[in-house]
């Protein structure tokens, strides 16, 4: 009976486990150490060799050979776990198996040394899947097992674990193997089995296969299938559901030169021959991520996933600009993320294309604008030498006029000082004590009443001077004074509140801080001036002849 490629050659010792060096070498070197602990953790994607290292591992500690960095594979203990007779080494499967009963039996039976080879190893394959009891179970006998006995578990979603099994075990990720070293291993299986092939048609194989081994033997086995007697770059296309290079060339030529109507017919050729539109959508991804690529570095021509070096290829790659592939890769991404949620993913793939091909790079319009703004100044330096070279010499005399000065709207506040004299003229002491003892009255009425921000405005303001009927209210912002005096609805407020503290109607002006000392100290020197000149007029003229006769200084005064 024939079998599948990725069975018959499944690793059988560390060396074929591909792209997981960082984990065969660890486990070599506790096998040579004999330092193997009682529990592991194989952790990774599909298809990356976490069983298979788990059975080489089981070999290599039973092998009669041991220490040994790899199983022998001819003593009697890895041949008979190679064929399954040996029934110390258990592999279980966790889907079919996670129930408390089964993981009981495995305690049960723990204990038991084994028959045939020095340890009995447990394989638990995808234990993600066991129940929260099948864990419990497993617990303690995972903590601390009897010496003769390994636990392997394998699993390819280890956050489903609870963390006490994690803790329990020593834990290796399997990363996803790059498309290179999974050519390399294709290339020397189909080498030793005979089969002819294309080397791009393994490249798209690979690339196809996400990073799996698995996954990549069972297409290429599927490809052999496919294909007559030699695989080529068609066949894998064909068997991935891949787009082929002329097809991309023709829809990049397409949307670069914005032929929507070539682009949508190549499109519809395609979803005909039954291609993936999910598929399809990443091969144009990399298809211009292989153009930009080579448009910045040319000599790397052998990391090129989707591209060939042909004409077509080449052209296009010089035509077209950095910008416009960065503006396509964020458009086809963004695409390829709504179509895995919906059921139409055709019709999003031709919007996309019409959206490509109507796409005009931000940069490009920027470097049109700039080009037309040079070609503008251009223009404008040529008409000002026309005129310079034709425009009749002219000697002007100098003038030397005055710089006028732009008259500026002034936008300070006018206080009302004609006001602030009539008060400061009638002002006492005690008007001026009366609306003090009120203010905080005042600011509490304001509050109560859910106005807080009339009050904001009285924070910084405090009565400076009253008179029996008005008071001057002093700001120490002149922003906050402005904003007060020119709010009628304030005001009106503010004047009702205090008639109803005071019982008397007050008007009141408001003037900044820095001019009230100026109005305050000009009205002091007024004041000053007017009693000189009241006592001069008022000075008795008998003394005024006596000042001419004898001089200020020999003559006393007294009332």
């Amino acid at each position: 009976m024939y079998q599948a490629l990725y069975r018959v050659w499944r690793p059988q010792s560390f060396a074929d486990v591909i792209g997981q060096e960082h984990v065969t070498k660890t486990l070599q070197n506790a096998l040579l150490q004999q330092k193997t602990t009682h529990a592991y953790l194989f952790s990774g994607p599909r298809g990356t060799g976490k069983t298979s290292a788990a059975k080489i591992l089981a070999k290599a500690v039973n092998c009669e050979r041991m220490p040994i960095a790899e199983p022998c594979n001819e003593c009697s203990a890895c041949r008979g776990i190679m064929d399954g007779s040996i029934p110390d080494v258990i592999e279980i499967d966790a889907a079919s198996n996670n129930g408390v009963e089964e993981i009981r039996d495995i305690r049960d039976k723990v204990k038991y040394a084994p028959n045939a080879v020095p340890y009995k190893v447990y394989i638990i394959d995808e234990v993600h899947m066991l129940s929260i009891g099948a864990f419990n179970a497993l617990l303690k006998t995972l903590e601390e097992p009897p010496k003769h006995v390994i636990f392997i578990l394998a699993t390819t979603e280890p956050h489903k674990i609870p963390l006490t099994i994690i803790s329990r075990c020593q834990r290796f990720d399997f990363k996803r193997i790059t498309a290179q070293d999974i050519v390399g291993r294709m290339s020397h299986i189909a080498t030793e089995s005979g089969l002819q092939y294309e080397d791009k048609a393994l490249h798209i194989i690979a690339r196809a296969a996400g990073g799996g081994m698995r996954d990549a033997l069972s297409l290429l086995d599927q490809a052999v299938s496919f294909s007559s007697d030699r695989v080529t770059v068609e066949d894998a296309l064909t068997v991935t559901g891949s787009v082929s290079h002329n097809y991309l060339n023709k829809i990049g030529r397409s949307i670069y030169e914005k032929n929507i109507p070539e682009a949508l017919s190549t499109l519809e050729k395609l979803m005909l021959e039954g291609k993936d539109p999910a598929r399809f959508a990443e091969d144009m991804i990399l298809y211009y991520r292989d153009i930009l690529l080579y448009k910045t570095a040319p000599n790397l021509e052998e990391s090129l996933e989707r591209a060939m070096l042909d004409d077509d290829f080449k052209r296009l790659s010089e035509e077209m600009q950095p910008e416009q592939i960065y503006d396509y890769i964020d458009t086809l991404n963004s695409t390829q993320q709504e179509m895995k949620f919906s059921n139409h993913a055709r019709i999003y793939l031709e919007v996309c294309l019409v959206k490509l091909c109507q796409t005009v790079s931000k940069n490009t319009v920027e470097l049109t604008g700039v080009q037309e703004l040079y070609a503008k100044i251009d223009s404008l330096e040529k008409e000002i030498n026309e005129l310079k070279t034709n425009r009749p010499i002219v000697e002007e005399a100098s003038q030397t006029q005055s710089p006028k000065k732009t008259a500026r709207a002034s936008k300070e506040f006018r206080v009302n000082t004609r006001m602030i004299r009539e008060i400061l003229t009638d002002a006492t002491r005690e008007d001026l004590n009366s609306v003090k003892s009120q203010w905080g009255v005042l600011l509490e009425r304001l509050n109560s009443r859910q106005m807080r921000s009339q009050s904001a405005l009285l924070i910084d303001a405090e009565p400076a001077a009253a008179s029996s009927n008005a008071f001057i209210l002093k700001f120490k912002y002149e922003i906050h004074c402005k904003m007060a005096m020119e709010n009628q609805a304030f005001l009106n407020i503010t004047s009702s509140i205090l008639e109803e503290i005071t019982g008397k109607k007050l008007q009141f002006v408001g003037v900044p801080e820095d001019q009230w000392m100026q109005i305050r100290e000009e009205f002091l020197q007024n004041q000053t001036q007017d009693g000189k000149k009241n006592e001069e007029e008022h000075e008795d003229p008998l003394i005024a002849e006596a000042m001419k006769l004898v001089g200020a200084d020999l003559i006393e005064i007294k009332n």
